[in-house]
C-alpha cells in the first residue's frame, strides 16, 4: 500500500450521509475498507464533531482505522470535539489535534475528500 501524500480525508461525523443512524454507519464502515482496498492511502485522517466516535473507546471502525495507522497514515481527532463529548480520555487510536492545525492541512493538501 502506498501513502498519498496529498491526499486528505475529513470525516466530520460518525456515519455517511443524512439518513438513519444505522445506515449512516454501515456506509463509513463500508467508505473505510473501499477505501483501503484502493491500496491508496490518504496521509491524513482527520476527525471532527461526532466524527471523533470513530477514534475513542467503542468505535465500530477501531480495526480499520488501525489499518490505515500501520500503513502509514496519521489518523487526528478534533481536541475541542473530544472535549465538548467528553472522550479526551477515551482516544484509542491516533492523537488530538487543534482547529490551528487542521486549517493548515486544510489549505496544504491537494485533495480533501469528506464523505
Amino acid at each position: 500500500m502506498k501513502v498519498n501524500d496529498d491526499l486528505l480525508i475529513l470525516l466530520k461525523s460518525s456515519g455517511v450521509g443524512d439518513v438513519e443512524p444505522d445506515l449512516a454507519a454501515k456506509l463509513m464502515n463500508s467508505f473505510l475498507n473501499e477505501l483501503l482496498k484502493t491500496g491508496s492511502l490518504p496521509a491524513k485522517i482527520i476527525c471532527m464533531g461526532t466524527g471523533i466516535f470513530l477514534t475513542t473507546d467503542g468505535s465500530p471502525v477501531h480495526e480499520i482505522l488501525d489499518k490505515f495507522t500501520q500503513n502509514g497514515t496519521e489518523i487526528l481527532s478534533c481536541g475541542t470535539c473530544l472535549e465538548y463529548y467528553e472522550r479526551t480520555d477515551k482516544l484509542v487510536i491516533g492523537n488530538a489535534t487543534n482547529m490551528e492545525q487542521t486549517v493548515k492541512d486544510m489549505l496544504s493538501y491537494g485533495k480533501i475528500l469528506a464523505p
